[in-house]
């Protein structure tokens, strides 16, 4: 697969090795993204099978008292956009109140999907959310909104995958800040409409200091049939996405560059988690590979699922062409845009750090002595510059399989997990493929990093009895709040006859 324009970007900017998600899943790596802070102190730690957001009409989210490095830039007079995926929630009580949303969490502008990019959207792509959920869902009254107490068994299931399907239909839409503009979204226009509203923003701000979050919907699944890119990679369909995103990244640097702005901008380039190994069908693999990284998508602490692309470019400030082997987290963006935007008022307890230092080459080692793994609310593994312990690992299916194949993607809890006493401890430097667990006979500092693990799993539980969202680690993604709610769901038009189109002038083809 050919990727000039994100090569650029790293051969002029600076690339980090070892950067990492603070979560497999796209809900809890966004919120932590968003905040600098571990998801569960946000409430977005979830306690059992569902570990993102499943509807827009559930009430969980980013709760309106967080903080998002937008809003603290917001505050220091940037104009701030979100263009694409949000996924962090809408509303809590009433479909209008938008309590979650990115206007209120500090984007003065927002034009994306409220929700996320997933197969339910296109049909004949499957299912995400029917996949392990139907016979839970079947068990928790996901239609008491709906009056519907006491039908006979088949008729309840017939109803349910009707009511489930409808639901994705509705969430599949399009926002233009709080409104929303299309339901369902034309798929075909999608990746450049998204594309020539980031570059009008940029064009729209070149003479303001701005802050610009274009969340791609590539290269999440269901994957795109661009007729640009069909059959130009050689690596199927995946490679062609892969190639189209490349595209796109490669028009937003030029329109930066064609406005003289280079200088003066950071550009970022990573993603919120590894590839989804278990999404494949007979056509090949759709959800990615992670190379000689263990695990993926969902699956805690492996690095196939955490280790994710990390690229800074910024002509005359950051030295082009500089690797940084050293442990760095997304969480670090929020201290390094405050940092940049020379913003020293109060802040809560954050876990990234300012990377402007590592960027530069001013100093050369991470101030992330320990960095923690989580799956869920669940502690799955630390890291200690530089080996790593894993406290529990999935039990992958079928059996000698890298993956839940059964369930389409990993659970965290109960008897989907595997305790390991004493931890199982890997040296990244040497296996980051984590294919060789040390033992006390091959490593004689075995029982020292074993301890001084324990001690920093101790120190990091203690900040979590302060810091942490009032309710609890998982209060957002309790059942209560993510289960559908129909006066929650947003709509255009009267609901459930939802449906609109975006006006024809955005409706530009390739």
């Amino acid at each position: 697969m050919l990727t000039p324009h994100i090569d650029r970007l790293a051969s002029e900017g600076v690339k980090l090795t070892q950067h990492l998600s603070a979560a497999p899943l796209c809900t809890p790596s966004r919120t932590a993204f968003l905040t600098g802070r571990y998801a569960l102190r946000s409430g977005l730690g979830s306690e059992g099978r569902v570990q993102v957001l499943l509807f827009l009409g559930g009430s969980g989210g980013l709760p309106p008292s967080e903080t998002t490095f937008a809003k603290r830039l917001q505050q220091q007079g940037y104009t701030t956009g979100l263009v694409g995926k949000w996924h962090q929630g809408v509303s809590c009580e009433q479909r209008e109140d938008h309590c979650h949303h990115p206007n209120l969490h500090g984007f003065s502008s927002f034009y994306g999907l409220p929700f996320t990019w997933f197969n339910d959207c296109v049909p004949g792509h499957g299912s995400d959310i029917l996949a392990d959920l139907q016979k839970v869902l079947r068990s928790l009254t996901l239609l008491l909104g709906l009056g519907l107490v006491t039908l006979v068994s088949r008729g309840v299931r017939s109803i349910e995958n009707h009511i489930l399907k409808l639901v994705s239909k509705l969430d599949t839409h399009l926002s233009r800040d709080r409104e929303v503009v299309e339901q369902p979204i034309r798929v075909d226009t999608l990746p450049l409409r998204l594309l020539r509203e980031a570059q009008a923003f940029i064009h729209r701000n070149k003479e303001r200091p701005f802050l610009l979050f274009f969340s791609l919907v590539h290269m999440h699944t269901p994957l795109f049939k661009n007729p640009q890119f069909m059959g130009k990679s050689r690596h199927g369909l995946y490679g062609d996405n892969l190639e189209e995103m490349d595209w796109i990244i490669g028009q937003v640097t030029e329109t930066v560059d064609s406005l003289s702005l280079s200088n003066h901008t950071l550009m970022y380039f990573t993603s919120d988690h590894g590839g989804h190994l278990e999404d494949k069908d007979a056509t090949g693999q759709k959800g990615g590979w992670n190379g000689i990284y263990k695990g993926g998508k969902a699956m805690g602490g492996w690095e196939g699922g955490i280790r994710v692309p990390g690229i800074f470019r910024w002509p005359g400030r950051l030295p082009p062409g500089r690797q940084v082997h050293e442990p760095t987290s997304l969480m670090d963006l929020y201290p390094t845009l405050k940092y940049l935007a020379r913003d020293t008022q109060p802040d809560r307890l954050l876990d990234g750090h300012n990377l402007m230092p590592l960027l530069e080459g001013t100093v050369h080692r991470s101030e992330h002595e320990f960095m923690f793994h989580y799956c869920g609310v669940y502690l799955n593994a630390v890291r200690w510059h530089p080996p790593g312990t894993h406290m529990f690992t999935p039990n992958f299916s079928p059996e000698g399989a890298v993956g839940c194949y059964h369930t389409h993607v990993c659970m965290c809890h109960g008897d989907y997990v595997t305790p390991q006493t004493p931890p199982l401890l890997y040296d990244l430097t040497h296996d980051p493929s984590e294919s060789r667990p040390l033992t006390p006979q091959a490593e004689p500092r075995y029982y020292e990093v074993l301890e001084q693990v324990d001690e920093a799993v101790r120190r990091h539980r203690h900040t979590l009895k302060e810091h942490v969202h009032p309710e609890g680690p998982s209060a957002q993604m309790s059942w209560s709040r993510i289960l559908w709610r129909p006066w929650l769901q947003p709509c255009c038009g009267t609901f459930p006859l939802c449906g609109c189109e975006e006006d024809a002038h955005n409706m530009t083809t390739f």
